[in-house]
């Protein structure tokens, strides 16, 4: 506090605009935590925060006094710097004077003595930092420019912002710099050798088995084209149910099967290891297993996500114990209706020792395996994981179920798309369905030592729960925004990053919508989305791992599949719906496409896949 009597510098709060103590300055606007006031300039001692005029006042244009010299008995030379710190001024003002102090005392020794970095002479790198902060206003907040894939961003999360070029990036620094503003340079950090850090994780092996047929190239190929793999069920035990259409696998996979093998497993188990037998050959590793691949067993892990598994197993040997009595049950229906005996059948069938786990979280358990599999290379537990989902769920009782449920589409083959419409106006439900997919995930190193190929790394991943409705999804989707933005801080991306988002759109109503307002609301509407379930159908435990076969097969061959079934999108979804033709991935350097997936009860769980090349930092 300064002994002086004060003259209070009139305010906001305490007059009308147009008055002033200051000749020639606008009303003062309140500063809530100063009390600015008027004084001599004789009255003013070094750690003062200054002001030259109430027009200075008015614009948040404040001064530290860090020195006062008497320059004759008149005129004072003091010294001032900004108070959150830059280079220092002089002003000669007279002793007589009036200036404005605002009764708050500064450190001086803490405020740094800095002047703006010179960035004609920066070589700029991915990752680097710009900084603009005016530092005559205490109260500023930094403005923060970073750079990524090229360009320069404010805000990494807002895709619908236009990145800065390096040159006007230097033009807009050389401006603020003129501007009361201090722009520093702030270089990415280089990598240390030392400490521990994750193990990138990269795709190098892909296998399925899809209502669209056996293998990935007939997945791919059918969905590039277009073409729908639902049909209509024949049997005795589907004559009465009111929908008789899902997503079956055309072939008996036993008969692709050694017969001692097939008969031991359930059709689940028969679908995961057909499909982790065809991943595990395209990562180059002989299909006799691990040892004959050159591997440690215990280094190679199995990881797979599935609900039921085989419901089938269950419901016979139960039908079997009424009809005929406990004799005529099987003893293989134990070991063949647990939901881990896929898991189980392709460590077997491959000989793989290290882990076997099994992930059941409804509908996104195929993804969530899938990330639980990242993690366990991630951290040096195994070195390569078969992951990926498998169901066999197309019994009466769970179709039933389903149509009790009102789930289920009730379109029919005969309307000529199919009965599985996601983000479609007129979608009305979800086709049941089976399958299995995998993807063969190693440690980078791993897979450089031995020159695998590689697909796209697997960057990260995310979960969530909605606790919002047993079977319902949250309609606002807060749950499923919480799955994609910690999939892209766990592969350290940002929304502008995000190239394609292979989306869960099962087709049912509230689903797509709560699917797609979360997606709006962290990438915004102009992310292509493509969804796999029009011509599939839903896998359930499946369908993340089937779903990610065809989101590595995006990033690699950089082309994105039609969404089969929606022929008109629903106005209330706002999404760029790639739909009729296939169309090429385009987008910023990031390389980063999202695989959805959520499940009843509000599991959520997404999978982040980035461009193999585009790299990270």
């Amino acid at each position: 506090m300064h002994d002086a009597a004060r003259r209070p510098v009139r305010t906001a709060a305490s007059d009308t605009p147009g008055s002033s103590d200051t000749p020639g300055s606008p009303y003062v606007p309140h500063v809530p935590y100063f009390q600015p006031h008027t004084v001599t300039t004789g009255e003013v001692v070094p750690g003062d925060l200054l002001a030259l005029s109430g027009r200075d006042v008015a614009a948040d244009r404040w001064f530290v006094v860090t020195h006062t010299v008497p320059e004759s008995p008149e005129t004072i030379r003091v010294t001032l710097r900004p108070p959150l710190g830059g280079t220092d001024r002089e002003e000669l003002l007279a002793r007589s004077g009036d200036v404005i102090v605002a009764c708050r005392r500064m450190d001086v020794s803490r405020i740094p003595l800095v002047t703006s970095s010179d960035l004609d002479a920066v070589g700029f790198r991915d990752g680097d930092r710009v900084t603009t902060l005016r530092v005559v206003d205490p109260r500023a907040e930094e403005e923060t420019y970073v750079r990524r894939w090229g360009g320069w961003y404010r805000d990494l999360e807002n895709r619908s912002e236009q990145p800065l070029s390096d040159d006007e990036l230097r033009e807009l620094a050389a401006g603020a710099a003129r501007t009361d503003r201090l722009v520093r340079h702030h270089p990415r950090p280089r990598r240390s050798a030392g400490g521990v850090v994750p193990r990138r994780v990269v795709v190098t092996g892909l296998g399925a088995i899809t209502p669209l047929g056996v293998g990935v190239a007939e997945l791919w190929q059918g969905l590039l084209d277009g073409r729908c793999g639902i049909r209509e069920l024949e049997g005795e035990e589907f004559a009465g149910l009111p929908v008789r259409i899902a997503g079956t696998v055309p072939v008996d996979p036993a008969a692709l099967l050694p017969r001692t093998q097939a008969r031991r497993m359930n059709r689940a188990a028969q679908f995961a290891v057909l499909a982790a037998r065809e991943a595990w050959r395209d990562a180059g590793f002989d299909v006799a297993g691990t040892v004959e691949s050159g591997l440690d067993p215990e280094r190679v892990g199995v990881s797979v996500g599935a609900i039921l598994g085989d419901a089938s197993v269950l419901v016979g040997g139960d039908r079997r114990l009424r009809e005929k009595g406990p004799r005529a049950v099987s003893p293989l229906t134990t070991p063949m209706c647990v939901p881990s005996q896929a898991a189980s059948q392709v460590s077997l069938a491959l000989r793989i020792t290290g882990e076997a786990r099994t992930v059941t979280s409804a509908c996104a358990s195929g993804t969530e395996a899938i990330g639980q599999a990242i993690d366990r290379i991630r951290y040096g537990h195994v070195d390569a994981v078969l992951a990926g989902g498998a169901e066999a769920v197309v019994t009466p009782a769970i179709m039933a179920s389903f149509a009790s449920m009102r789930a289920l589409s009730t379109h029919g083959l005969e309307e000529g798309t199919s009965p599985s419409r996601p983000f479609a106006k007129d979608r009305n439900g979800f086709v049941n369905g089976e399958g299995a997919g995998f993807l063969l995930l190693e440690a980078e190193e791993h897979a450089r030592a031995r020159g695998a190929r590689i697909y796209c790394e697997a960057a990260g991943w995310g979960l969530s729960a909605d606790a919002h409705h047993m079977a319902a999804p949250d309609p606002s989707g807060s749950g499923v925004a919480v799955a994609l933005r910690r999939a892209l801080r766990d592969a350290g991306a940002h929304a502008v990053d995000v190239v394609h988002v292979n989306a869960h759109a099962t087709g049912t109503v509230e689903g797509d919508l709560a699917e797609a307002e979360a997606v709006r609301g962290v990438l915004g509407g102009v992310v292509p989305v493509t969804a796999v379930k029009g011509a599939v159908g839903h896998l359930q435990g499946a369908a993340g791992g089937v779903e990610a076969v065809v989101t590595v097969l995006t990033l690699a061959e950089g082309v994105i599949p039609p969404t089969v079934g929606c022929e008109v999108v629903d106005g209330a979804v706002e999404l760029d719906v790639v739909r009729g033709a296939p169309r090429e991935v385009g987008g910023p350097g990031g390389g980063v496409a999202l695989s959805n997936s959520f499940g009843f009860g509000g599991h959520n769980a997404v999978l982040a896949l980035r461009r193999w090349g585009a790299g990270g930092f």
